[in-house]
């Protein structure tokens, strides 16, 4: 029963395909059992229009289960039309987007529109709620009181671009009666900070089947990381994991490195833009190693990785043979530490489909090296080398490289934000001659200083329960 269905704009991943029974002996398809008004632009609706829109929904006959009313952005008499249709399904519904649904109303009436959504809700036994995308706050959080408090087997829930803040976290754990059926939990671009994070990571630390967690670009520091990282303690059953954007640090670092350990079905890493460093890296990847077999994304962007890392992070790759996805971009490995990146990913890892070394201050050497690592993987799909410092005749030289491969030349990104630096090119080139000579010794110290490092914050004997 989809009305206007657009392409692409789901905000989340797609529910269930399966086909779902309403009541015993009663099976009925994908297309008659979700209502979609999601499709076109953002616009304003009138009372008038969604009297047209949800008249489908007050068929009696009509076996509903997933409602998608996000893109609308609903007056409060919409808000009311749409509630009368709801309430015919409550009993029904699994799975509820009301993202994005007050755009550019009043507060007063957005507001109002929230509650008037969850009174219609209230006392349905959900296993989606989809809240992303409006302005909520401590707020708005409280508008959606009477559904969220009726809500004890959510298996997903959604907070991204809220606005929420350290006040509506509280008052999210506050309302929300149990997480322990929760496996998919989202928040993003929102203003949580440490306090925040610590009111969240009661509510994550119930629900020990998560997995898929996001706690992305949420203005997180070293005290809320530590907090929600010991929270994901409570269960083993991660499969995604997306942090990045947060504030993060050393200390967080190491903490999640020990968490990671329990988590051997991970698939999706996303650690970007956390501040790890050398030794907060350090850990983490040896966290992953020879645990983590089924891995398929790692993202470790803009940590400042050094060359140091690399045959750390080298010996990493050799045991995740299941990469689809590696994104070192904007760290500073340099030739050294691209070069023993691509190697180990010269062999085998037939799966890689993308390699993101972008701004790592790569010369001609490392931009050759990665180029002849994913030549012939008939998988493969991008190599992204932009915004490093190639010279012309290296980028010719890659050209080269990938056109006589299974690849081919169209994996490469654009190559237009390079800026040429010859001396640095010829002494990146001795560096990385006596740096091969030494990979093993330095494989070894690097070992040996993780292990150091971890002795000194008192984390590495730690017994995780």
């Amino acid at each position: 029963m989809s009305v206007g269905v657009s392409e692409g704009k789901d905000l989340v991943p797609e529910q269930n395909q399966e086909v779902v029974a309403i009541s015993e002996g009663t099976e009925i398809s994908e297309a008659d059992r979700v209502f979609d008004i999601s499709g076109g632009t953002r616009a304003f609706l009138s009372k008038e229009k969604a009297e047209e829109l949800f008249t489908p929904l007050l068929d009696p006959g009509s076996m509903v289960t997933d409602v998608r009313l996000s893109n609308w952005s609903f007056s409060v008499e919409a808000a009311e039309v749409a509630a009368r249709a709801l309430k015919t399904k409550k009993d029904n519904l699994v799975n509820v987007n009301l993202s994005d649904i007050v755009a550019g109303r009043p507060e007063l009436d957005a507001l109002k529109v929230m509650e008037i959504f969850s009174s219609a809700l209230e006392g349905s036994r959900l296993k989606s709620l989809n809240l992303s995308d409006n302005a909520l706050g401590e707020k708005g959080v409280r508008a959606f009181s009477a559904v969220l408090k009726s809500q004890d087997s959510l298996k997903a829930l959604y907070f991204m671009n809220n606005g929420i803040s350290e006040e509506a976290a509280r008052a999210i754990r506050e309302l929300l009666p149990s997480s322990e059926n929760l496996e998919t939990l989202h928040f993003h671009n929102n203003m949580s900070g440490d306090s925040g994070a610590k009111a969240l990571s009661e509510v994550v630390q119930h629900a020990r089947s998560l997995e898929d967690f996001q706690f992305s670009s949420t203005r997180v520091g070293s005290d809320g990381g530590i907090a929600l990282a010991e929270a994901l303690r409570s269960g083993k059953s991660l499969r995604r994991i997306d942090l990045r954007d947060n504030m993060f640090g050393l200390e967080p670092g190491l903490v999640l490195a020990q968490t990671l350990q329990l988590h051997t079905n991970l698939r999706e890493v996303y650690l970007s833009y956390l501040g790890l460093e050398d030794a907060g890296a350090r850990a983490i990847i040896n966290a992953l190693a020879g645990r983590a077999l089924q891995l398929q994304v790692l993202e470790l962007s803009g940590n400042d990785l050094s060359p140091a890392i690399a045959p750390t992070l080298a010996t990493c790759i050799r045991s995740l043979q299941h990469l689809r996805i590696l994104n070192l971009s904007e760290n500073e490995l340099r030739d050294k530490g691209t070069v023993t990146v691509s190697q180990a990913l010269l062999l085998d890892h037939e799966n890689l489909e993308e390699l993101d070394l972008s701004d790592n201050k790569i010369t001609r050497i490392g931009a050759l090296a990665a180029a002849q690592a994913v030549a012939d993987k008939v998988r493969f799909k991008s190599l992204n080398l932009n915004s490093n410092f190639i010279s012309e005749a290296g980028i010719v030289a890659v050209q080269e490289v990938l056109s006589r491969g299974t690849a081919g030349l169209k994996v490469l990104c654009s190559m237009d934000e390079n800026e040429e630096e010859e001396e640095e090119e010829e002494e990146e080139e001795e560096e990385v001659e006596d740096f091969e000579e030494e990979e093993e010794q330095e494989t070894e110290e690097g070992r040996s200083e993780a292990s150091e490092e971890a002795d000194a914050t008192g984390l590495s004997n730690l017994q995780i329960s």
